[in-house]
């Protein structure tokens, strides 16, 4: 297939990472880009149709996407890209805002497990969703409006020679105002709805979260680096999103982009790869292909789920932290993601597919598989596996800073990966 233009591809990632601050506004987007495309978006309480086509279903956070040939018939298997729509952060909580020494702060709990020390003395905003008395839902974005500032060497002698512990409740709490600029009733929510039209009253719910506003970054020799916010893991929402809007209209299969919520927090929400959202939507497209319980089985074994998930690249400072005799890095391919103890659920089978799709793409591949000593992260793969029956492999673009404010890729691999999963669709 034809090599993808990573120039494009990088400015094109970067305009979408800009656009997704939270996993609400990854979802929509998504959805926006496809829904300009000519897919058809579906409501989840409506009737879907049973012809061909292709559409796009928003859950949340959540957004599954598919193309259906006109051949597909009852037990035609699904090829998936699965990956998620958010990122470690800090979450506004209820009743946030506090008045202490003069500036006026937010209240936030951590979301996941972020780097706490690469948050601070950066600019903030917080992004997300709202919930109106009237029932409906709006998603915002504050822009720069917050900071979490570290405390000055000079009142702590010792930082740089005992390191940095930050409490998660008393050191993370960001300010976002001076008290004497403000009227003493100054309200966090009611500057955050300001923007938005919404009056404070209305609201009744949010899901608000923090997010870094320093834009995407190209840098480095040949300008082969690239540092942004959040490509854990939308690096591979936006490869599944450039792979789904080429796959062909006459595959073998149905192609689908399955990106989902709360991977950071273990995927257990009715919009998580261990709740029921994309077994719903392939329930439902295989019963309007009037398939019944057995012709769905048969879908299912013979389908595939390609769980793409940010990797670590070896880091040069810390190398002894990695495997010694598996040492992936920046620039040398997407990553096929390897466990013993079913973390990842990469297998010989799902190595060798992974492998062909590379092969047939033309780009690299290395393998990832962890130190013993330290404990292996998980990813959407072993529970999409789990809940479905569908043969899966883990797979991923490597990254330095993983779970920091900034994190840092490689444009090659970046790129890699879309041209994988758009073969991944593409090929039979």
């Amino acid at each position: 297939m034809p090599t993808l233009d990573t120039d494009a591809y990088i400015a094109d990632f970067a305009a979408f990472i800009q656009a997704s601050p939270s996993s609400y506004h990854a979802a929509a987007e998504v959805a926006r880009r496809l829904e300009e495309a000519g897919f058809e978006r579906l409501d989840e309480t409506a009737e879907w149709p049973a012809a061909p086509g292709r559409r796009v279903v928003v859950r949340d956070g959540a957004v599954i996407a598919w193309v259906q040939p006109a051949s597909a018939g009852a037990a035609t298997p699904f090829r998936i890209l699965g990956a998620h729509t958010d990122s470690p952060s800090f979450k506004l909580k209820p009743n946030p805002t506090s008045n202490s020494e003069g500036l006026l702060q937010a209240g936030v709990e951590v979301y996941g497990g972020p780097l706490l020390n690469s948050w601070l003395d950066r600019e903030l905003e917080l992004a997300g969703r709202v919930a109106t008395v009237d029932g409906a839902t709006h998603l915002v974005r504050t822009g720069p409006m917050l900071r979490i500032p570290q405390l000055a060497i000079h009142l702590d002698r010792e930082v740089n020679s005992k390191g940095l512990t930050l409490d998660k409740q008393r050191h993370t709490q960001p300010v976002w105002g001076a008290a004497v600029d403000l009227d003493a009733d100054a309200d966090l929510l009611a500057a955050v709805l300001h923007d938005a039209g919404l009056a404070t009253g209305d609201i009744v719910g949010h899901d608000l979260l923090l997010a870094d506003t320093n834009a995407p970054a190209r840098f480095g020799f040949a300008d082969a680096f690239f540092a942004a916010g959040r490509m854990d893991n939308l690096s591979s929402v936006y490869a599944g999103l450039v792979a789904l809007l080429a796959a062909p209209d006459d595959a073998a299969h149905v192609s689908v982009l399955a990106a989902f919520d709360h991977e950071e927090l273990g995927s257990e929400s009715r919009s998580g790869a261990s709740g029921p959202v994309l077994e719903d939507v392939l329930v439902r497209v295989t019963a309007a292909l009037g398939a019944g319980e057995i012709e769905r089985r048969r879908a299912f074994a013979s389908s595939w789920i390609v769980s793409s998930d940010a990797g670590h690249a070896v880091h040069p400072n810390f190398a002894e932290r990695h495997d010694p005799g598996n040492h992936p890095v920046l620039g040398g391919g997407p990553l096929l993601k390897l466990n013993a103890n079913q973390k990842y659920a990469s297998d010989a089978v799902g190595s060798a597919l992974w492998a062909d799709v590379c092969r047939r793409a033309g780009v690299p591949t290395q393998a990832f598989v962890s130190n013993n000593a330290i404990p292996c992260g998980s990813t959407i793969g072993p529970l999409a596996a789990t809940r479905l029956g569908i043969r899966t492999v883990d797979v991923g673009v490597p990254l330095l800073s993983m779970h920091s404010a900034r994190e840092l890729a490689h444009v090659d691999d970046l790129a890699a990966l879309g041209a994988a999963v758009s073969e991944f669709f593409a090929s039979a």
